[in-house]
């Protein structure tokens, strides 16, 4: 009979970390006595980031002694303590390749329920001192698991472990680990897993994407399970190729439209609507390449492609491009790329933007016109006035094909020759109660574009009209937002050239793309992400060693190495910055 071992808690808690502040309960210490379990954790024991632990489905984290015993062999250490890899209950029994999800487990007077193996994140690798600890858990198949309180009770070390239900479809705590991270994903598996009621609503969405994937012929398009940065197909070539100018056209007073073709008159491979293109430039002749990414703006499945680009003030890219590129000459492009596409669900579609942001949801809306879409499409867009407003006839003429379009126009300071009710619906700025008045349906597919906060505001306003989060869609122009689990926030800085620079910096050029930013490499970086970490370049990481693919970013343009090795591969044109290093120059999309 298995048996508990140790009760261990531990509050949350600061403690530095690469020069910075990361807030964790990792740190678990053995308590003597009875402890009450309740719905949400036990009694003197907290969760440090409640976006990746805690709540209801992850109450206590479990951990084995067979697996101390593994750790200590594998990496030669004795130093080992109840609560050394974060976990609640410290037992003897209950191995992972045997405990099956939905397993219910009698424990002193408590009630438990075995929902999904721990998501390893970095702070076990910190707690451990062993930053390679992550991926070493999945790659053994020894993560530990979570339990569901099913019935609140005090439970005390030396208490036996009784097993009161079997989990349905006899999936172990290792089978579900390894089908989520590892590259083989057989879809009878998949669908074993979501019959499992217990599952926790994560790993069930996460089961849910991977069976929904479609594969590519012998092409990596990512682990869906993961991420999102795999969802559209690999991009149709890599890194740069010369296209031609065919055509440059206004837009507005501010936007204007290249077209680009190429060069022998073949058709360029079809891009999804919503997606972008990378543009390398040199405005100098004598000075570095300046790479900007510019939306697609035109139908999906033309020969060429249509970019359209907004002049900035004293903007380097747009500038070159207004004021110096003509027809017939050539840019280099990388392939389109962006997984802010037009979903192919039955649900009405909703397409908002500002300004320029009008650019990947047009792409949309050509698509939908071109098959006569039947579904409910609202076209909803703000801007400053009718000068300041692009594509408005060409929008007006898609509209007039779907059967069932509805278009809503904002402009905050409308001209005296603006007319209303023809060019445009509302005096003003777009916001909640202009949507709330709308009646969008909550089943809809929303997709916005335009300046953060612009996004941020109809987000929240679309879950206020009814519609799920999951359903809004958001494109950025800039870099992303940043996701650093737990890492206490200093002051934003812009993207900068390291304050420090290690070595000779005579390594492959890493280019930030989104942050305009090119700094030379140096292998005491250690990884591409610690790099963009020492430049203040916004990223996203959560395992940092190849494992989680919260960091999978899209390659433009180079080759990496990796090392360590990642669990399961990105999808192809991407790459994991996490445990990455540039073989020769790269540009990112960061």
């Amino acid at each position: 009979m298995a048996t508990l071992i140790a009760v261990n808690v531990g509050l949350p808690q600061d403690v530095p970390w690469k020069g910075r502040t990361t807030h964790t309960g990792i740190w678990k210490r053995p308590v003597t006595g009875p402890r009450m379990v309740r719905r949400l954790n036990i009694d003197g024991d907290g969760q440090g980031d409640l976006g990746g632990h805690g709540g209801p489905y992850r109450a206590v984290l479990v951990y084995q002694l067979d697996s101390y015993r593994h750790w200590q062999k594998h990496l030669g250490r004795n130093d080992f303590v109840h609560g050394q890899f974060g976990e609640n209950f410290t037992v003897e029994g209950l191995p992972d390749d045997e405990v099956c999800i939905g397993d219910q487990y009698r424990i002193g007077d408590a009630l438990f329920e075995v929902t999904q193996p721990r998501v390893t994140c970095y702070r076990v690798g910190l707690r451990m001192n062993e930053p390679r600890m992550p991926a070493l858990l999945v790659a053994h198949g020894r993560p530990g698991f979570y339990l569901k309180v099913l019935t609140e009770g005090p439970v005390q070390a030396g208490d036996d472990i009784i097993k009161t239900a079997d989990g349905p479809e006899g999936m172990t705590v290792a089978d579900i680990d390894a089908l989520l991270y590892k590259s083989d994903h057989p879809r009878p598996q998949l669908e074993r897993a979501l019959r499992i009621p217990a599952l926790s609503p994560g790993w069930r969405t996460s089961m849910q994407a991977l069976l929904d994937e479609t594969q590519g012929a012998g092409e990596s398009t990512g682990n869906a399970g993961l991420t999102a940065a795999g969802a559209a197909a690999p991009p149709a070539w890599q890194g740069f190729r010369p296209l031609t100018v065919t055509g440059i056209a206004p837009e507005s007073a501010a936007v204007f439209s290249l077209v680009l073709g190429s060069p022998d008159g073949v058709p360029l491979p079809a891009a999804l609507p919503g997606q972008f293109v990378t543009v390398r430039m040199r405005p100098d002749p004598q000075g570095p390449s300046v790479v900007r990414s510019y939306s697609l703006s035109g139908r999906p499945g033309e020969a060429s492609y249509r970019i359209s680009v907004k002049q900035e003030p004293h903007g380097v890219g747009s500038g070159y491009l207004r004021q110096h590129i003509a027809v017939h000459d050539t840019l280099d492009v990388a392939a389109p790329r962006g997984t802010f596409v037009l979903g192919k669900t039955p649900a009405p579609v909703v397409l908002i933007s500002a300004g320029v942001g009008a650019t990947p949801v047009l792409a949309m809306l050509h698509s939908l016109a071109a098959g006569k879409d039947p579904r409910p499409v609202w076209w909803i867009h703000g801007a400053h006035d009718g000068a300041e407003h692009p594509f408005a006839q060409e929008v007006r003429a898609l509209l007039t094909r779907l059967p069932s379009a509805h278009r809503h126009i904002a402009y905050s300071r409308p001209r005296e020759d603006d007319r209303p009710g023809e060019d445009y619906t509302d005096v003003g700025r777009l916001s909640g109660a202009v949507l709330s008045g709308l009646h969008l349906p909550p089943e809809a597919e929303a997709y916005i574009c335009g300046p953060t906060a612009f996004m941020d505001d109809m987000t929240k306003a679309l879950v206020d009209c009814g519609l799920d989060p999951s359903r809004i869609h958001t494109e950025l122009f800039g870099s992303v937002s940043a996701i650093t689990p737990g890492v206490l926030p200093t002051g934003a800085r812009a993207p900068h050239l390291p304050a420090s620079p290690l070595g000779s910096g005579t390594g492959p050029t890493v280019t930030f793309a989104r942050s305009s930013l090119a700094v030379p490499w140096d292998s005491g970086y250690g990884t591409l992400l610690e790099l963009a970490e020492a430049c203040d370049v916004p990223v996203r990481w959560s395992c940092r060693t190849g494992v989680c693919h919260t960091c999978e970013t899209a390659l433009v343009g180079g080759q990496v190495d990796y090392f360590p090795d990642p669990i399961d591969a990105p999808a192809n044109g991407n790459v994991l910055i996490c445990c990455s290093q540039p073989r020769r120059d790269v540009i990112l999309d960061l």
